[in-house]
């Protein structure tokens, strides 16, 4: 009989998408082929604890099951100063998640897919699914990502970047600048969250200094963007180094733009998938998409997002996104389902993509004493 993989899923988080990775949780569990694999839920409350759950051999009859708590779960939080610590029952000799095969960190937002818990992975020497720690900090750095996709050529629409202090300090000189140089309505987003949280849509100078106060409140720094009147399209890229696109899909919000209330709560926005585009726009976007990817040097899975314009059909790369929503109804699973590809079969593509990145990383270690050796050989 073939031994299970030991898979670890990391969920919950201190993040305002903590609810969001529960649900995600929730449904990989319900997909995952259990004659495969051995899951070990690993709960991040909002709080901040790491609480390990036991192995599961069939998948959870509820998503309050996921929601562990004292009774159900081994702490990995011992310190008395309530500041997390995931190493302390290795430490302690208790049995770990870290002792496992490979990690899946359904996590979004900040301490989630930031590179943060990626380079305590690459620490641990653990494979884990998805971007590794440079490309998960620029995807989830808005101000960084835009850097790096101008550099790379990729056309995106006017922006500004701000700091909350330059925001507190001189506000009306900063609203002035926006509304001369970007006018308004505008788009004001915190640089480092997502699931459309601390976004709006500011259509007068009132609007825009609550518009800048919100943001604030969630980063430090601040992303502002001229709006353009555009079609969202996205699509799903999947790989390593020769990584694939999926068809491209379209999102028709609820409401004016695409929130959290219209992704999450209200329930009534559309997904076109395909979506109807001429062929050859179709096939620019996702050549666009696969160049994004690769731009930032992502792995495993991610999802781009662009503008289409309406009038003159001019793209703009809005943004990547290197952990997207991952249900079962989430548009990154979608685009592939459209693409060829189920649900299941899409999980066993990205551990089995994280498993080879892993193997790929081994092959660029060199230790001391080999140093030593190659020095040697190649001074005589």
């Amino acid at each position: 009989m073939t031994k299970k993989i030991r898979l670890a899923l990391l969920y919950g988080g201190k993040s305002g998408e903590h609810e969001v990775s529960i649900q995600t949780a929730f449904s990989v569990l319900r997909a995952l082929d259990m004659t495969r694999y051995e899951p070990i839920p690993v709960y991040i409350t909002i709080r901040g604890d790491w609480l390990q759950g036991e192995p599961l051999s069939e998948p959870p009859a509820s998503i309050e099951q996921l929601r562990l708590g004292p009774s159900t779960a081994t702490t990995t939080n011992a310190d008395k100063t309530d500041r997390p610590n995931i190493l302390t029952a290795a430490v302690n000799n208790t049995p770990s998640w870290l002792d496992t095969d490979v990690v899946f960190p359904l996590l979004h937002g900040p301490n989630g897919e930031d590179g943060t818990v990626q380079g305590m992975l690459e620490l641990a020497g653990i494979p884990y699914v998805g971007s590794g720690v440079t490309a998960s900090a620029v995807g989830m750095d808005k101000a960084m990502m835009k850097s790096v996709f101008a550099a790379h050529g990729l056309p995106q629409v006017a922006y500004r970047v701000y700091t909350r202090r330059q925001w507190e300090q001189t506000p009306e000189q900063i609203a002035a600048d926006i509304m001369s140089q970007l006018g308004l309505p505008c788009f004001v987003k915190p640089a480092n969250l997502g699931s459309s949280v601390g976004i709006s849509k500011a259509k007068t100078k009132e609007q825009l200094h609550a518009a800048m106060d919100l943001a604030a409140r969630f980063d430090r720094k601040i992303i502002v963007e001229a709006f353009v009147d555009a079609r969202e399209i996205e699509v799903a890229v999947l790989g390593n180094d020769e990584p694939i696109a999926s068809v491209p899909g379209e999102i028709l919000p609820s409401k004016e733009f695409y929130d959290y209330e219209a992704k999450y709560l209200d329930g009534k926005s559309r997904l076109i998938i395909p979506a109807e585009l001429p062929e050859a726009t179709a096939k620019q976007i996702r050549q666009m998409a696969i160049q994004a990817f690769k731009a930032i040097d992502a792995s495993g899975l991610s999802r781009v997002d662009f503008f289409l314009t309406r009038d003159s059909g001019d793209i703009f790369i809005n943004e990547i996104n290197t952990m997207p929503g991952f249900t079962q109804y989430s548009m990154y699973p979608l685009l592939w389902q459209h693409s060829g590809i189920s649900y299941s079969d899409l999980i066993d593509r990205l551990i089995q993509l994280a498993l080879e990145r892993h193997e790929e990383k081994q092959r660029s270690h060199i230790f001391p004493d080999e140093w030593n050796t190659k020095a040697s050989s190649t001074k005589q």
